[in-house]
């Protein structure tokens, strides 16, 4: 340990001479390991984020469709629907979306029944400050929608559609979810309220969700459902899963070719530092041998300094990464991997990290820039000193 200890001191002043080249690397090597590790954070937080969100979701979601196009659908299906075998609870959902001119942000307006409120309320205590609407005049708010309005608890909250339908609700509750991009931009209000600010008809929701008793036959109920109502379409929580699994894996994908570039240029400087060393090191590694040091020795000395140099890169590379994503809300990438219809406002991804990913980035990384300085060190380290000196 004594004898890996001095190495490793060694090492270090032998880095502190060639400070100015070593700095280079190391900001280099630091800068491509911010920008890959960003990606990758997160796509898997916006991954995470998404999969928590349909994790408590129903196993299929029906939607009226009309010239390719969704529409309200009938309350009278709920009739045939619930004569279905092996379906459960079947809820018709009302909700839409609400464009603020004031702040130029479109929220999502959902309803609640008044009723369950109360339940509801008991299930969400730790989703929310204050509670659920109970009663027609109340809402609760995201805490995007707080923000932007600059607004707070027992304030109003005024939309409007034109002269005839707005509405104004005294803000009950805000949302403070584990999961921001479920409720950054949610405001929740009863049913009541909702039906007369869109001006929907009684007879009609939004969709109607249902329960299968036995998730292995989802399929079978959607297909029966499809053949009871043949313009209707049948959304199952798997297909929405795969779905925006695939669609963040491609965006992912997409970002990292555009750095494709940066990639191929350190893949040429590892391979460049792997071909040889300068005159200067090889010197340094002759009067090394002629002072009595071991080839082993020197190839210990050549590997702490590439651990030392790389290392330390990766893990500037990974606390950049880390504040420009959970931090500064990947400023930079995260347009390209929300896609065109941007959270507006803007919310705080949580921290996930996937570790087999880190892992994987370290060996692409970390271990071929050791490699690298190792192979032409040994090299000059099995040379004869009094030639490698000349």
């Amino acid at each position: 340990m004594r004898g890996h200890g001095r190495i490793i001191e060694y090492a270090l002043s032998s880095l502190s001479r060639r400070k100015l080249k070593n700095l280079s690397v190391a900001a280099i090597f630091s800068i491509l390991i911010a920008v890959l590790s960003s990606i990758l954070f997160l796509m898997h937080a916006y991954k995470t984020e998404t999969l928590k969100l349909l994790d408590s979701s129903p196993e299929i979601i029906l939607q009226n469709m009309s010239a390719g196009r969704h529409e309200l659908i009938p309350l009278e299906y709920i009739s045939t629907l619930s004569g279905i075998a092996g379906v459960g609870k079947i809820v018709p959902r009302y909700w839409g979306y609400y464009y603020d001119s004031l702040t130029s942000a479109n929220y999502t307006l959902m309803a609640v029944d008044a009723d369950d409120a109360s339940d509801k309320n008991k299930q969400d205590v730790k989703l929310i400050n204050g509670r659920i609407p109970q009663t027609v005049g109340e809402c609760a708010i995201g805490s995007g929608v707080a923000a932007i309005r600059q607004i707070g608890l027992n304030d109003d909250f005024f939309m409007t559609l034109g002269t005839e339908q707005n509405v104004n609700l005294k803000i009950v509750g805000i949302f403070t979810s584990n999961s921001a991009i479920v409720t950054n931009d949610l405001v929740v209000l009863t049913k009541n309220d909702l039906v007369k600010f869109f001006n929907m008809p009684v007879d009609k929701a939004t969709d109607i969700t249902i329960e299968v008793n036995n998730p292995s036959e989802v399929t079978t109920v959607a297909r029966k459902i499809r053949r009871a109502y043949p313009d209707s379409r049948p959304i199952l929580k798997i297909e929405l899963t795969r779905t925006y699994d695939n669609i963040f894996n491609w965006r992912g994908g997409i970002v990292l070719t555009m750095f494709f570039g940066a990639i191929a240029a350190f893949m040429i400087f590892v391979w460049d530092k792997a071909t040889g060393i300068n005159a200067r090191e090889r010197q340094e590694i002759g009067i090394l041998k002629a002072i009595g040091w071991e080839t082993s020795d020197v190839l210990q000395l050549k590997f702490w300094e590439g651990t030392i140099v790389s290392l330390s890169s990766f893990l500037t590379g990974l606390i950049l990464a880390y504040a420009h994503v959970f931090y500064f809300n990947a400023q930079f990438l995260a347009p390209v991997l929300k896609g065109w219809s941007v959270l507006f406002p803007k919310f705080q991804p949580m921290p996930y990290i996937d570790l087999y990913q880190i892992f994987v980035l370290f060996f692409l990384t970390v271990v071929p820039y050791v490699a690298a300085s190792i192979v032409p060190s040994w090299k000059a380290a099995t040379s004869d000193p009094d030639a490698v000196m000349r």
